[in-house]
């Protein structure tokens, strides 16, 4: 009889892969709304699931905080490919940016959480960089082929700029800000007549 470490891993049943989206999308609401530190057990209860059923996914607060930003990552770069799939590229490039600074939002409010892991956030962060710097940069691409947007334009300054508006602004508008910065990139990147 194989033992249960050769057996290929089973792929989790459906309600339990639901019951992981569900908290992950609950946990960055709640995040959002009242910081790291939330009570875990409201995350699950406003799931809609048990705290077993939560803690089962998510042994540890670090582990939900981690699972929360690599989702936000992961949702980067499939807009990134949806977006160019069904949209023009300044559409999508413009789609996409937006969507960024929802990133940036749940990153700033996990970051303070994530430094106390051993290592610290940066391993995490390092390793998303890849993922958003791709992204964004297909997207300025196809917009520079299309003649959407300028040659000149670099996508690592499309992001600092973002960026740059959540880290200068310690208002709580800041969202706002740069949500109209998006479309002001967007106007400074096209072409001159």
């Amino acid at each position: 009889m194989p033992s249960k470490r050769s057996q290929p891993a089973r792929k989790p049943r459906t309600d339990a892969q639901r019951n992981r989206v569900r908290i992950l999308a609950v946990a960055k609401e709640a995040f959002a709304r009242s910081g790291a530190n939330t009570s875990l057990d409201d995350i699950a209860k406003h799931a809609g699931v048990g705290p077993g059923t939560l803690y089962r996914h998510f042994p540890t607060r670090d582990e939900l905080l981690v699972a929360v930003y690599r989702t936000e990552v992961e949702k980067l770069a499939a807009a990134e490919r949806k977006f160019a799939a069904t949209m023009p590229p300044i559409e999508a490039l413009r789609a996409w940016m937006l969507l960024f600074v929802d990133y940036v939002a749940t990153k700033q409010i996990i970051a303070p959480a994530l430094n106390t892991l051993v290592g610290g956030s940066s391993k995490v962060f390092e390793a998303s960089y890849p993922q958003v710097h791709g992204a964004i940069g297909a997207l300025v691409k196809r917009a520079i082929q299309s003649g959407d947007i300028r040659k000149d334009i670099d996508a690592v300054d499309l992001l600092r700029a973002l960026v740059g508006v959540a880290y200068m602004s310690a208002s709580p508008d800041w969202q706002q800000s740069a949500r109209r910065l998006v479309d002001i990139l967007i106007t400074g990147s096209r072409p001159t007549k």
